[in-house]
């Protein structure tokens, strides 16, 4: 029997690259579920963050950007992120404050007219705003495209309103169970989370040298045989050319260093006990468009 003071729900965060979703997610957890980096289309797959209170659960589910995709990989983003439109009791259609209504964002627009779902518009990176009134111009535009429910402005970098968006989406959710037990903060296993830590390193790190053609794998994780207080981990990055390989590993070692020296800061935080991190650097040309190694690499590729 469904408990009346309590509530729950399934969130999804819809928008653009890089408006700031991971970040968001990031914020109301208070820990590190979805990478972030300030290249777009970081996210690939949709992340469950959740959020439990002794009043409510929310879902989140942190969705790739929507964009215009060039490859299979591309393709298989969109489809992850349209495809959850139909499964949540609300979406946060999350904007920067900085980027003017545009064509991607009428797209998604269009997505929502489908099926009228419930939508807040949460205007992003408002600390970066410079010019207000441009600002509530553009939020305008917003507003006259889709009849949403509420506009937030935040800025989940420091976390300025995100206690008070939260607040707002608990009222929007109906009385409901909770999915999952308390102390859980994503359905996602660690080994992929520990891949996707990697993977943001490797996008901090190489800038503009390295595109979106980084996978991690990880191959293998495990107790050290001698310590096993110690965590093995053995993981594979994937990038698509010879010269990307070079540029990830660096003279005589010295990216593929940094790297995993950053990442296994992050993973000794994840897991709460000391890591062994031992990297390895492989070449898969053209492997966002081959369905096969989509799938290896973690990927949810359907009708194939």
């Amino acid at each position: 029997m469904t408990n009346e003071n309590f509530r729950s729900g399934f969130v999804a965060l819809i928008g653009r690259p890089n408006v700031g979703k991971s970040t968001l997610i990031n914020a109301v957890l208070g820990k590190k579920i979805s990478i972030v980096s300030s290249k777009p289309q970081t996210t690939r797959n949709r992340i469950l963050g959740i959020h439990t209170t002794p009043t409510e659960q929310i879902i989140f589910i942190d969705t790739p950007g929507i964009h215009k995709p060039l490859h299979e990989l591309g393709e298989l983003m969109n489809q992850i992120s349209l495809e959850t439109l139909t499964d949540v009791d609300l979406i946060l259609f999350i904007i920067d404050g900085n980027d003017p209504f545009g064509a991607g964002d009428n797209f998604v627009i269009q997505q929502f007219q489908k099926t009228n779902p419930k939508v807040i518009l949460v205007v992003n990176k408002i600390d970066l705003v410079k010019d207000k009134n441009k600002l509530l111009l553009n939020v305008v535009n917003f507003t006259k495209a889709y009849p949403f429910d509420e506009v937030y402005y935040i800025s989940a970098l420091t976390h300025e309103n995100v206690d008070s968006l939260v607040s707002a989406i608990v009222k929007n959710l109906k009385p409901g169970p909770m999915y999952y037990p308390e102390d859980q903060m994503t359905d996602y296993p660690e080994p992929f989370i520990i891949g996707e830590l990697i993977r943001e390193k490797v996008l901090e790190m190489t800038r503009e040298e390295i595109p979106h053609s980084v996978a991690v794998v990880i191959e293998d994780m495990k107790a050290n045989d001698v310590n096993p207080d110690l965590m093995d981990i053995r993981a594979t990055i994937f990038v698509e050319r010879d010269t990307q390989k070079k540029i990830v590993i660096g003279k005589n070692g010295s990216m593929i260093k940094q790297i995993g020296t950053l990442a296994r800061k992050d993973i000794v935080m994840l897991l709460g006990q000391k890591v062994f991190l031992e990297l390895w650097v492989k070449v898969e040309p053209d492997w966002r468009n081959k369905k096969t190694q989509l799938r290896k690499m973690g990927y949810f590729v359907q009708n194939s």
